[in-house]
């Protein structure tokens, strides 16, 4: 028997295929419609949300087939989307000099790659680990001063460590780096820290755990989270290993040199006269008066999902490595998908507040509960309540192909190889 219902969203798809192919493109639409960079064509749908149809653009639009992005990204952090997703929409929404903001910066994707690209990155995350782990990297000091400081400082003398932390430190590793750490302490309580102590500070909270002899601990779970101490003591148990003594100033520098290794003295300057007009704030997003009105040209971000990562927990150790107090840091926790888009209509409006007229905002969703919930569709109307106007949803699926995901994209409820965006902005 035909299925009509998938015969009759064929044709739609069919049907849809943008045509602009005999002129240049004239507006996001009609470049995303004619897009066949990489060979394939887009597809076209519509999402009816409320009384509104949005058009819904699918293809490869980026991937990780194309140019790597520069090495400066490789900081580790759960959740963060790649470079080229920023990238897509700054080349082709501002210009240099403009600025490019990210309210829920992570690890500072969007604003590292707006700097690189010549705009003036802004950020803001309640977490400040997030600055801990940006701002270093747009004031990027010379290789030698990191290692002429890292061999000047006092690691090994008696200081007082957390003992249950040996489950993931050799005893001489963990003295190192709790005299490390208090060094940075010291340096910042008394305003002394420059950018060499913050470019290292980085660094090492980027080494603490991992999987290889490329980082200070044990072998432990991947580098974006840590385990429970008590979850550490099992896998020594299961693997039979205990911590090893490791060299944390040479593999401190390592990771340098990998971060450093694409970035010249031309680039180098350049971020740094952009970092003096950057704002790094850690607050709430739906609050922040430190950013003028009208002043932001781009919004490129990501949100915190309903309750799916619990960041607290895996930065545990960053944490403490940073004398940052868990209890000090309030982060969303949403379950409600009725208060999550309150909070997102929130933070909409003061987005809306400080977007220049005709600016826009990529905002990157994802699905929860397995497919049943598409943020899209709590996102769009919270947009609209916030006075912002929808304008379409870019789906980049890597594992495109026409025939098998054309109707139902399969991998958007995988969330494995997609990226959904929804793009809003403010009218003139």
């Amino acid at each position: 028997m035909k299925d009509d219902s998938k015969q009759g969203l064929l044709d739609m798809t069919v049907t849809s295929v943008w045509q602009t192919k005999q002129g240049k493109p004239k507006t996001l639409a009609d470049e995303l419609g004619a897009f066949e960079e990489f060979g394939k064509e887009t597809i076209v749908l519509h999402n009816q949300i409320a009384d509104l149809s949005v058009p819904v653009f699918i293809n490869e639009f980026w991937t990780s087939g194309q140019r790597q992005a520069n090495k400066l990204h490789e900081i580790s952090y759960r959740a963060c989307f790649k470079p080229q997703l920023p990238k897509f929409f700054i080349d082709r929404l501002t210009k240099p000099g403009d600025i490019v903001y990210d309210p829920f910066m992570g690890r500072g994707t969007t604003l590292i790659e707006a700097a690189l690209l010549g705009r003036v990155p802004m950020g803001c995350d309640v977490n400040p680990l997030s600055s801990v782990l940006t701002a270093p990297r747009l004031r990027i000091p010379e290789i030698e001063d990191v290692e002429t400081r890292l061999n000047s400082l006092e690691l090994d003398g008696p200081i007082e460590t957390r003992e249950d932390l040996l489950a993931f430190y050799h005893p001489n590793v963990l003295t190192q780096l709790s005299n490390l750490r208090q060094y940075f302490i010291d340096r910042r309580a008394a305003q002394a820290n420059d950018s060499i102590d913050d470019w290292i500070q980085m660094v090492a909270t980027n080494r603490l755990t991992g999987h290889s002899p490329g980082f200070f601990s044990v072998y432990t779970m991947p580098p974006n989270q840590a385990v429970s101490v008590e979850s550490q003591i099992k896998i020594n148990e299961k693997r039979n290993q205990t911590p090893p003594e490791r060299d944390i100033i040479a593999i401190t520098l390592k990771k340098s040199r990998a971060l450093m290794k694409e970035v010249d003295s031309t680039q180098r300057e350049s971020l740094s006269q952009l970092a003096t007009q950057s704002k790094l704030l850690a607050s709430s997003c739906d609050d922040t008066p430190e950013i003028a009105d009208d002043s932001v040209s781009l919004v490129v971000t990501s949100p915190p999902f309903l309750q799916i990562v619990a960041y607290e927990l895996d930065n545990w150790l960053r944490g403490w490595f940073n004398g940052i107090n868990p209890d000090d840091v309030h982060l969303w926790q949403i379950q409600k998908p009725a208060a999550w888009q309150a909070r997102m209509t929130d933070v909409f409006r003061e987005l809306r507040r400080v977007l220049k007229p005709e600016g826009h905002i990529a905002f990157e969703v994802g699905e929860v509960n397995h497919g049943k919930i598409k943020l899209e569709d709590l996102v769009i109307p919270a947009g609209r309540d916030a006075g912002l106007e929808v304008r379409l949803v870019v789906i980049n699926d890597q594992d495109f192909t026409k025939t098998s995901n054309c109707w139902g994209v399969s991998n958007q409820t995988k969330g494995t190889n997609t990226n959904r965006i929804v793009l809003l902005r403010k009218s003139a």
